[in-house]
């Protein structure tokens, strides 16, 4: 494939979950404002990922590859993964070969790894970023093979090892619109009246069904002083969707209406949501973490037990040391406690300003600016080579 020296040539290698998928198109919004038509990008995902139906959406050539899903525990899958993952770096060979890139982006996870290593062996630029806190083992796997590793957290570099030395912050890119929300618009959607506090409970795109069982039993005494948004997750993940629709029907009217429980909240309702809320309860997701340092919300994070590398409790970590968040172990968590301590920060307005400064102060509102210009830097020394 020809390629022109003054249009930029990028892979995208990432996908599986929105998490390794949303940085990828924010940085791409962001290239594609500054470079206008002098940009060529393909992406390489897996077949099954959602990152096809978005490269779709984003009008990118999707080349899908053999992907095996990288597991830290015994599974039948395993010995299926372990012979697609040499057949997907020799497909990704083949495929850089013919595509010439100037510059490889990683995202992350298991689907970025033979694309990045083939980078690697081809002697093309890769950067890789690392979205949580911890490094993943996409990320130790890639490490020897890149040139630059961006991190959303410098404590993140720690972790490393040896390869410290190509560690940089840029932080980890959101979609724009989230900054874009209207309180007015959310207490609309939901009925709520602007007389009461908003709290945003969610348990992640799937749900938490431990938070969700606390929840329930605590819906009257918490519906006294506090609106609530319940994102529980879909009822073929936890099957607790019907049972809370049915306790909000057991409710008193008055109390009723002040208790919106859905499975998902949709992308166009979200930053409304987020701006209307006064507090939000959550696991402890990258995304997620860097979504409410962003926007400043203050927050009790529940940290999902025996995520790999632990890396929701690392993730959560850091915005409480920064003063942002408390966190509580999903060890400690009992109806009780979670209504004493909801009760009790949203009875403390003041100290709820200073946790929303503290969240601010390990944002990178930049970052999509940032993976952007340096992706163009070392696709520049690639053109000039």
């Amino acid at each position: 494939m020809q390629r022109r020296k003054d249009q930029l040539h990028l892979v995208i290698a990432g996908g599986g979950t929105g998490g390794h998928i949303q940085p990828a198109v924010a940085v791409l919004h962001v290239l594609r404002q500054r470079l206008s038509m002098n940009i060529s990008v393909f992406w390489i995902g897996s077949g099954q990922g959602l990152e096809r139906q978005i490269a779709k959406q984003e009008h990118v050539p999707f080349y899908p590859i053999l992907t095996g899903k990288l597991r830290r525990y015994l599974a039948w899958q395993t010995p299926f993964d372990l012979v697609k993952i040499p057949l997907g770096l020799l497909q990704a060979i083949v495929l850089l070969r013919r595509l010439r890139p100037h510059v490889v982006f990683g995202t992350g996870g298991y689907v970025s790894v033979p694309a990045v290593i083939a980078a690697g062996i081809l002697g093309i630029p890769a950067i890789i970023h690392e979205q949580t806190a911890t490094v993943g083992l996409a990320t130790r796997l890639t490490a020897p093979f890149v040139r630059q590793i961006a991190l959303t957290y410098p404590q993140t570099a720690h972790w490393l090892g040896h390869f410290a030395h190509k560690a940089t912050v840029t932080g980890l890119p959101l979609r724009p619109e989230l900054f874009t929300g209207n309180a007015s618009q959310a207490l609309a959607h939901f009925q709520f009246t602007p007389r009461l506090p908003v709290l945003y409970i969610t348990g992640g795109s799937l749900g938490a069904h431990a938070l969700n069982l606390a929840v329930e039993q605590i819906l009257p005494e918490l519906l006294l002083f506090t609106q609530v948004v319940h994102q529980c997750g879909p009822t073929t993940a936890n099957h607790d969707y019907p049972r809370l629709r049915a306790a909000r029907a057991a409710l008193p009217p008055a109390l009723a209406t002040r208790y919106q429980v859905v499975e998902y909240v949709d992308s166009h309702v979200l930053p409304h949501l987020y701006a209307a809320a006064t507090l939000v309860v959550s696991r402890a997701g990258a995304n997620t973490v860097a979504e409410l340092a962003a926007l400043g919300k203050p927050a009790i994070l529940i940290p999902l037990p025996g995520a790999a590398g632990n890396e929701q409790a690392r993730n959560a970590a850091i915005l409480e040391q920064a003063g942002g968040a408390i966190v509580l172990p999903q060890q400690d968590l009992t109806p009780q406690r979670l209504l004493s301590l909801i009760q009790t920060m949203m009875n403390l307005p003041e100290q709820l300003a200073q946790m929303a400064e503290c969240a601010r102060s390990v944002a990178h509102l930049d970052a999509a600016e940032r993976l952007a210009a340096l992706l163009l830097d070392y696709a520049s020394a690639s053109t000039s080579s």
